[in-house]
């Protein structure tokens, strides 16, 4: 029974990695773009984080993660003579495949070396397969999700070096924690949060084992030596030398402190008091099992793990639930189900219906028609602007070279009239073709707007046949998308907020003209 259900969870897991819901911009703009502008021929939009004068994001940790999955891609697509560019949308669910992979691979692999007991650790593999976190999150290319991963595997290390009997076995585990806690740091600057508590355990086995600390120090600053080398050949806009290593590092970790130590920069991207986490993000993340922690959970290095994360990241006044997903399988991995019988139904029927839910609306209808949107413009030859309004920003690397010439803004908070206008200056003038079945394409541009179905402001003007005014022709429509960004409880109310949003949930492009001379016969 255990390994069925087992297996019936990886299963859930495989087909959620394979939909093309968009949890946050950053699963695109932090990762794959980034690289996929370095390997293949596509046109990219790189965000702040890498064009500002001091970059907070390291590109070290994306080449063995993404880089080199692209490169085995690109070499095999020549191997079996494909001419021509691997389309993107190939890439990206190639990316997806492989971030299943490694968390169905490392993700449980570390709960069976952490996790001592049989009977727990199958306890665990079920709480850590049957959640959304896992499903959705763990799919997608985060950093977040790396983050977690790299969490575990230095939990698994400290334990091994403190466990170790032989010489050898630790210096070997002690050389491994250095490079993997270096691409940790390199990977998300939180990540230390994390290891606060685990790395006081190591103290006194450093004391007696000083040769330990020395290879674990000696693996570390070696690995530190070749990501600074990266990011500085990377951010540099010429060849670099030794002499610029010297002189002009790029320490991105660096930077990223200092720009989060500051109030200033983060009230950019939005404040929330100290309770956030505790109260809001860490419920939101693993629901009912929020309950089990205060019933006397196992008592672990993940779960000090867990609480530190959890604790530093507080101090932080920019929170988001996605900063705290390394906690989700530490803390599941340590809860104990109810001993009586009843309770532990109850509680098993509230755990999945949680995760039934939260796992449609992230894996399958959040955002979900961003990407299939993108794959579709790119297939139309008279796309030349595209206007997307009140989505999450698209990732133009999915276009397969369209950039070139259609000009994409993304206006998601534009008011109403403010686009109107927009839409009005570069509309291109209505003609015969734009009115029979799909001879608009032969004309050499065209507008395109892309928004949700549930944007009801644009209502009045679909419907426009008349000779003034902009006209929208609906050319392609997603139904599995709902944009939870549009959800407005004071001015229209729960109910009608609810039957707006996801009564009327999808994504839509029109093709959009204007009269420009006498009426059209």
């Amino acid at each position: 029974m255990w390994r069925r259900t087992y297996l019936f969870l990886v299963l859930v897991r495989l087909w959620l990695a394979f939909s093309p819901s968009y949890l946050h911009p950053d699963e695109n703009f932090q990762g794959p773009e980034v690289i996929a502008g370095q390997i293949f021929s596509y046109p990219v939009r790189l965000t702040w984080e890498f064009t500002s004068d001091h970059p907070i994001r390291s590109v070290f940790p994306l080449w063995p993660v993404y880089g080199l999955p692209m490169l085995l891609l690109k070499w095999l697509w020549e191997g079996i003579g494909n001419d021509g560019e691997i389309p993107p949308i190939t890439v990206f669910w190639t990316l997806r495949v492989l971030m299943f992979v490694i968390s169905f691979v490392l993700e449980d692999w570390a709960i069976h070396e952490l996790v001592q007991s049989p009977r727990h650790r199958n306890t665990a593999l079920l709480l850590v397969g049957s959640s959304y976190v896992t499903w959705t999150f763990q799919t997608h290319t985060f950093s977040n999700s790396i983050e977690t991963l790299v969490v575990m595997w230095c939990l698994v290390l400290v334990e091994r070096i403190l466990e170790a009997s032989a010489q050898t076995s630790a210096l070997a585990a002690s050389t491994v924690l250095g490079v993997v806690a270096v691409f940790g740091v390199f990977n998300r600057i939180t990540f230390p949060a994390f290891l606060l508590i685990p790395g006081l355990r190591l103290i006194p086995h450093f004391i007696h084992r000083p040769l330990s600390l020395a290879i674990m120090a000696a693996s570390g600053l070696f690995t530190v030596l070749i990501a600074i080398s990266l990011d500085t050949a990377f951010y540099t806009p010429h060849s670099i030398t030794w002499l610029d290593l010297y002189r002009n590092p790029v320490i991105t970790p660096l930077n990223n402190l200092q720009y989060n130590l500051s109030p200033s920069n983060l009230a950019e991207h939005g404040l929330h008091p100290w309770y956030q986490h505790l109260l809001i993000n860490l419920p939101l993340l693993i629901g009912p099992a929020v309950a089990l922690l205060f019933a006397k959970p196992h008592l672990s290095l993940r779960l000090c793990s867990a609480i530190s994360g959890v604790l530093v990241l507080s101090i932080f006044q920019h929170q988001e639930a996605r900063f705290l997903l390394p906690t989700v399988p530490l803390l599941l991995s340590s809860l104990k189900l109810p001993k009586k019988s009843t309770h532990r139904k109850i509680w098993i029927a509230t755990w999945v219906g949680f995760n039934v839910v939260l796992g449609l609306l992230m894996g399958v209808y959040h955002q979900g028609g961003i990407v299939p949107a993108q794959v579709f413009l790119s297939k139309q030859p008279d796309a030349t602007q595209a206007i997307w309004w009140k989505t999450y920003m698209p990732p133009i690397w999915l276009l397969n070279g369209k950039n070139e010439v259609l000009k994409t803004r993304d206006v998601a908070g534009m008011e109403g009239p403010l686009l109107f206008e927009e839409l009005t200056q570069i509309a291109t003038c209505d003609t015969p073709a734009d009115r029979r079945n799909l001879e608009y394409l032969k004309e050499p541009n065209g507008t395109y707007l892309i928004a949700p179905l549930s944007s009801t402001w644009l209502d009045p003007y679909l419907d426009n046949k008349g000779l003034e005014g902009l006209r929208f022709r609906e050319v392609w429509r997603h139904s599995k998308h709902l944009n939870l960004d549009d959800l407005d409880w004071a001015e229209d109310g729960f109910w009608p907020t609810l039957q707006r949003v996801v009564g009327r949930r999808g994504l839509a492009a029109w093709r959009v003209t204007k009269s420009c001379g006498p009426p059209l016969r």
